[in-house]
């Protein structure tokens, strides 16, 4: 029988927990887009001028990159003190490190004011943001999987997730509503600035809902039965280094976690980044229309992803999350068609339902990660195995993309890259063991107790 919880939920502090998660998502996502579209329309001609303007870009979406490249670094270090100190207070924190950062770049010099130092800022910022990111994804989305139950575990968790398409929305929003109404000398020597100036706010508002939030109640549980267990010596001396536990113990799931999120990752950077660049370049449509599309694609994303994970309550992680791949995979080549198409309607379709497959993958991730690590290693685990793949798959999808169109001027070879991640996802998702309804208290005292007896051999 499994041991009741010590803290037990207040019936209107899941809702409450989830409402923290999701703002407090919403804003670090809205920080972390809002340079991806920047470096994808006006960054380029701020700190990158005198390039040929695919060159440019290509110099951009390298500085966009490095983000990514700075979010393993954040996973380990937030994993760490996360699994040793707890969820809440590592979630504060990267929300300061990202709302900083991006308020930063919003007063930052361009290259015609201090020149090459300018493209040497923006990178230092840029790290921070993602070193910040790296944190904030595995806290959030554990907040919510540690407080909720088995049943609709899928459903609840799957909202932080809705954080991402939200910050999506909101920064695009925000863009399309000044490049609409500003003119293009007006966007470029200050508009730009007024969205990363207005993280500030935003800022604020995350940091007064996510400290009115609760610890986790199964991390507290395990803890407490950590330091009240006199054979727990061992155990509390292993667990100092989670990072070392889950990639001794857990190593498997951690590559699972990796291969989930290529496609995930790789499509939805495609799709929501470097389309901008295309249909933009390409296809000689204006910045407004392809945001605007991005901006409708990005509010179906939101709408589809609680449905998704809901239905990973009903029938799996698994089966939502392959279906999830092999529709990105599928999609990879009339998603190019429609772009090219060239009108406001295709550029919608292409993207919205790019966004709906993408959802498949995202919605049940949250608990599908969640569920396969121990709650004392549980933040490293999920942390690792989600950011260091992005270093992989989203960090570089943008450049790879645009690398590929300036070589062989057309979309196929991007199209041919989509559908390869969308293989390796399959493999891996189809590897791994259903986690579906598994309790995550319940898990926890059987790998404790298995824990002591090894001990005790050993002893």
């Amino acid at each position: 029988m499994t041991t009741p919880s010590p803290h037990p939920p207040t019936p209107n502090s899941l809702p409450r927990i989830v409402v923290a998660s999701l703002i407090g998502t919403t804003i670090e996502w809205y920080d972390f887009f809002l340079y991806g579209s920047a470096a994808a329309l006006v960054f380029n001609k701020l700190f990158f001028p005198g390039s040929d303007p695919l060159v440019g870009t290509l110099l951009s979406f390298l500085t966009y990159a490095v983000g990514f490249a700075a979010r393993p670094l954040g996973a380990l270090v937030f994993g760490h003190y996360g699994d040793r100190l707890g969820r809440k207070r590592l979630l504060v924190v990267s929300l300061l490190m990202m709302g900083g950062a991006t308020c930063a770049i919003g007063v930052l010099p361009t290259h015609a004011t201090v020149g090459a130092l300018a493209s040497v800022l923006l990178t230092g910022l840029r790290l921070v943001q993602g070193f910040a990111l790296g944190g904030e994804w595995g806290g959030a989305v554990l907040l919510v999987s540690e407080h909720g139950d088995a049943r609709r575990r899928g459903f609840w968790a799957s909202w932080p997730q809705t954080g991402a398409p939200a910050g999506q929305l909101l920064a695009t929003g925000v863009l399309s509503a000044l490049t609409a109404t500003l003119s293009d000398a007006e966007f470029f020597a200050w508009g730009w600035r007024v969205p990363f100036l207005l993280s500030g706010l935003l800022l604020v508002v995350g940091l007064w809902i996510r400290l009115s939030v609760d610890e986790s109640p199964v991390f507290r549980a395990a803890l407490e039965r950590a330091q009240a267990s006199q054979e727990g010596g061992a155990a509390a001396a292993a667990e100092r280094m989670p990072l070392v536990v889950v990639l001794r113990d857990q190593w498997r799931d951690v590559l699972v976690a990796m291969g989930a999120r290529m496609a995930e990752n790789i499509s939805y950077y495609v799709i929501t980044a470097f389309v901008l660049v295309y249909a933009t370049g390409h296809t000689q449509l204006s910045k407004q229309t392809a945001l605007n599309a991005v901006l409708i694609g990005s509010a179906a994303h939101f709408a589809v992803i609680p449905a998704w994970g809901a239905l990973s309550d009903r029938v799996g992680r698994r089966p939502v999350y392959l279906l999830g791949a092999a529709g990105v995979g599928a999609w990879a080549f009339p998603f190019f068609a429609l772009v090219d198409a060239g009108s406001f309607g295709a550029l919608v379709t292409a993207v919205t339902v790019g966004l709906v497959f993408h959802g498949a993958m995202y919605a049940p991730q949250a608990a599908f990660f969640s569920e396969m690590f121990a709650t004392r290693v549980r933040y490293s685990g999920a942390s690792i195995g989600a950011q260091f793949s992005s270093v992989a798959a989203g960090a570089p999808a943008p450049l790879i993309a645009t690398a590929l169109l300036a070589e062989h001027g057309s979309a196929t070879p991007v199209a041919l890259y989509v559908m390869a991640a969308a293989v390796l996802t399959l493999v891996a998702v189809g590897c791994a063991r259903e986690t579906r309804h598994r309790d995550l208290a319940a898990e926890d005292e059987k790998k404790e107790k298995a824990g002591r007896s090894l001990a005790s051999e050993r002893g």
